[in-house]
């Protein structure tokens, strides 16, 4: 049951708090013997569960829905709110392993393509010494292959595990197998391998801040996210001023 403030936006309950109560509520749900599973929002990930209802009842039956980028920030504005920090997973992922490595709680690395993920816990454990990598394993197997997987996490003796498959299917993976792996937290965190691995580099600094680091992705590769950042926004950001009518009138 969610015990932290919310703000729901289009139908989804996102938590409204600082990075410091966000990790906070982390090392609670982590402490706590159910599994818990940690998700990111933006606006694509809101016009995907607008397709797929199965999609948008996992977001709401997280542990943790965490806001991600200017749309969500633009929407919950729509709607006369604020949320106090952008806790997008590229910068929070990292306050998650420092606390993983404070607490001593081993973290497992699944997803992205063949040797990213191996490359991005090597590199987070060069920034923070003290952090416990209980296995890797890239993404690319059959769904056949869930229980294999899941038991090599649970053999790893891994407490977290960071899932990068892109949305929804991290989501679902850590929903349908969180569990069997007996991690005590599940984080579903898209492009962070990528990043962190040095794979595909990050905007910089002054777009993160403006909340523009979707043009810089756009101009790296236009011809996979055009679609996703032109079409998607437009369509989110109406979707999101119908919200907001709506919620005014009512």
């Amino acid at each position: 049951m969610t015990q932290h403030p919310t703000l729901e936006v289009l139908g989804v309950p996102i938590a409204r708090m600082d990075a410091r109560a966000a990790l906070v509520e982390v090392e609670r749900l982590a402490d706590d013997p159910a599994p818990a599973l940690v998700a990111y929002v933006n606006a694509h990930t809101l016009n995907l569960a607008r397709r797929d209802p199965s999609y948008l009842e996992l977001l709401r039956s997280a542990a943790l829905v965490l806001n991600d980028g200017a749309g969500v920030a633009l929407a919950a504005r729509m709607r006369g709110a604020r949320f106090p920090a952008n806790l997008n997973g590229s910068d929070f992922n990292p306050r998650i392993l420092e606390l993983a490595a404070r607490r001593a709680w081993p973290v497992y690395f699944l997803g992205a393509r063949p040797g990213v993920a191996e490359r991005a816990a090597a590199r987070m454990r060069a920034l923070i010494p003290d952090l416990r990598v209980a296995g890797t394993r890239d993404g690319y197997f059959e769904r056949a292959h869930d229980d294999d997987v899941a038991a090599a996490v649970r053999a790893s003796g891994a407490a977290v595990v960071m899932v990068a498959m892109g949305n929804p299917l991290q989501e679902r993976w850590l929903a349908d197998n969180l569990a069997a792996t007996g991690a005590r937290l599940g984080v579903g965190v898209g492009a962070f391998f990528d990043f962190a691995a040095g794979v595909v580099p990050r905007a910089p600094a002054w777009m993160n801040r403006l909340g523009i680091e979707w043009l810089f992705r756009l101009y790296q590769e236009p011809r996979r996210m055009w679609r996703r950042y032109l079409l998607g926004n437009a369509e989110f950001v109406a979707r999101a001023a119908l919200d907001a009518l709506r919620a005014r009138r009512a």
